[in-house]
C-alpha cells in the first residue's frame, strides 16, 4: 500500500514538473508577440494623441441653430443672443476660477481691440456664481479693457449650449447660428486667427465660408 501511494505521489510530481516546464516554454514563446502587440498599441495611442493635439476651431458643415440665451450685462441689464444679431460674434464661456480661461482672456481682449465694432464682438460670458463683481476684479487685475462685462451667474448657458468644459468658444454668424465651436484655450489674436476673422467679417455676397489655417502653436495648452 505504501509503495502504491509513493508511486502515485511520484507520478503527480513528475506531471506537475512537466506541466510547469511546458507553461514556461509556452510563455517564453508568446512573450515577444505579446510585447510587440503592446508596443503597437502604445504607438497607436500616441499617434491618435498627436493627431488630435493640433486641434483648432473647425467650421460645421452647416450653421447650427442656437437656443435663446438669457444673461446680463455689467449693470444688470437683460440680454439675449438676439441682441447681437447683425454681428459676427465670438461667444466665450468662461469663469474666473478656470485657469486656462484666465490665461487666454488677454488674447480675447486684444482681438476685441483690433476687430471689435459694428460687425464683430467678442462676448465673454462669465458663469461665476459670485456675480459681476468677480469679473470686475479679474478685469482690473489683468488689465482687460476692451471686453464688455457679461454674466450668467445661474450657469444656465452651460446647460443650454451643452458645454462640457471651460473655456468653450462658439463662433456665431450674423443671423445668430453657430458656425463653429472650440473646447479649450487658444491664441485668439494670432495672425492666422485675426486674418480668418477678418475674412469672415468681410464676406457679404460670397456663400463660401473660409477655412481657418491655424498652426499647432496657436492652440495653447495650459497646465
Amino acid at each position: 500500500m505504501i509503495r502504491l501511494q509513493l508511486l502515485y505521489l511520484g507520478s503527480a510530481i513528475v506531471l506537475t514538473i512537466g506541466l510547469s516546464i511546458f507553461l514556461v516554454a509556452e510563455y517564453r514563446t508568446r512573450l515577444p508577440a505579446i510585447s510587440d502587440a503592446n508596443r503597437r498599441t502604445d504607438l497607436a495611442k500616441t499617434a491618435v494623441a498627436q493627431t488630435q493635439s493640433p486641434a483648432a476651431m473647425t467650421l460645421h458643415d452647416e450653421p447650427q441653430p442656437l437656443p435663446e440665451l438669457r444673461f446680463e450685462d455689467g449693470i444688470g441689464g437683460p440680454l439675449t443672443l438676439a441682441d447681437f444679431q447683425g454681428k459676427v460674434v465670438l461667444l466665450n464661456i468662461w469663469a474666473t476660477w478656470c485657469g486656462p480661461c484666465r490665461e487666454e482672456m488677454p488674447t480675447l481682449d486684444r482681438l476685441q481691440t483690433e476687430l471689435g465694432g459694428p460687425d464683430f464682438e467678442v462676448v465673454a460670458l462669465s458663469i461665476d456664481h459670485a456675480g459681476i463683481d468677480a469679473v470686475d476684479r479679474f478685469y482690473a487685475e489683468t488689465g482687460v479693457t476692451s471686453l464688455a462685462r457679461y454674466i450668467d451667474s445661474s450657469s444656465k448657458a452651460v446647460r443650454d449650449l451643452g458645454v462640457y468644459g471651460l473655456p468653450t468658444t462658439l463662433l456665431i454668424d450674423r443671423q445668430g447660428a453657430e458656425l463653429a465651436r472650440l473646447v479649450g484655450p487658444a491664441d485668439w489674436d494670432s495672425p492666422s486667427m485675426t486674418r480668418f476673422f477678418r475674412q469672415l467679417i468681410g464676406r457679404e455676397e460670397s456663400t463660401a465660408r473660409p477655412t481657418p489655417t491655424v498652426t499647432v502653436n496657436e492652440r495653447k495648452s495650459f497646465s
